[in-house]
């Protein structure tokens, strides 16, 4: 037994004895290294691919410098891309968050039923993409859903064959992705406005406020920098992930209308098979998402007394 404490002892002594950045290095090391991995390299990878033409995966590489960022910057597809996918991101970002955040306000009232608007708001988030885009073409057909309800009302001048109409087939895409993301971010505001104590605007129902400013000049400023993640989430989302809605639903289509960088991208790596080139796109969308993610984070910073 006397021998036990002993090593205990010695054990415990060792311990107190090492220092606390090396300490602090044998715990984060395995995470710093599975990142370094699995996500910093390809990163690094990406710009090193991007100064090779590589036709195929199973083909030899050929080092060609900055010749693709030449290319890519003479490419008049990218330019439409790039407008196409500004676009996207102005109507997911300045419309699609407000309204989020505004049912999350009034899902946090939880006035009598808001459980089933909850869950009715959820909804679109569980379903996957591919289902999504099947609902979807179900609405765009021309003989779809929202064709039937404009001549129903007697706005048949206003049916379009939504996905094979230059005008329109953005338009069309969005409005499936804007579908999904919106109940999706009307949770995450709910349950950050649920932590919030509800004295607050109980406090200010009584001092006379309306609804509308407790929900725009009390809540949403007590909730500034969740706003700016939830609002970065999405930035990168449309930025990187919106690209599977154009595959689904128009690959880019009719013509250039709605061609996305993100799937300009994958058009460049999968089906025309110049992967360095579609590397150097993606360089262009890591840097388009440093300054967005850095511009977000400017804007939606909270400033605190004493700072």
């Amino acid at each position: 037994m006397g021998k036990q404490k002993s090593g205990t002892a010695g054990s415990s002594g060792w311990r107190r004895s090492m220092p606390s950045w090396l300490t602090f290095i044998i715990c984060i090391g395995p995470a710093v290294l599975i990142f370094t991995a699995m996500m910093l390299w390809p990163l690094i990878d990406m710009f090193r691919v991007s100064m090779f033409e590589w036709r195929r995966l199973t083909s030899a590489k050929t080092f060609v410098g900055l010749a693709n960022y030449a290319d890519l910057f003479n490419d008049p597809k990218v330019i439409v891309a790039l407008w196409n996918t500004l676009q996207h991101m102005l109507i997911m970002l300045a419309v699609v968050m407000p309204i989020s955040y505004m049912l999350g306000f009034f899902l946090s009232q939880r006035l009598r039923g808001y459980r089933v608007f909850r869950a009715i708001f959820f909804t679109p988030a569980m379903l996957s993409a591919p289902a999504l885009a099947l609902i979807f073409l179900g609405v765009y057909l021309p003989d779809g859903i929202l064709n039937y309800v404009l001549r129903s009302i007697g706005l048949e001048s206003l049916t379009r064959v939504w996905l094979a109409n230059s005008s329109t087939s953005l338009l069309a895409v969005i409005g499936a992705d804007a579908w999904g993301a919106v109940g999706f971010y009307t949770v995450l505001f709910f349950v950050a406005l649920s932590d919030l104590p509800h004295e607050i605007f109980e406090s200010a129902q009584l001092d006379g406020a309306s609804y509308w400013v407790i929900m725009w000049q009390i809540g949403f400023p007590l909730i500034m920098d969740f706003f700016g993640v939830a609002l970065t989430l999405n930035f990168i989302w449309t930025l990187t992930g919106s690209a599977q809605y154009v595959l689904l639903l128009t690959k880019g289509g009719p013509g250039t209308s709605s061609l996305t960088l993100s799937y300009y991208l994958y058009d460049k790596a999968f089906l025309s098979y110049r992967i360095g080139y579609s590397q150097a796109i993606g360089v262009l969308l890591f840097f388009a998402g440093m300054i967005g993610m850095l511009l977000i984070r400017r804007v939606t910073q909270r400033s605190y007394l004493g700072e």
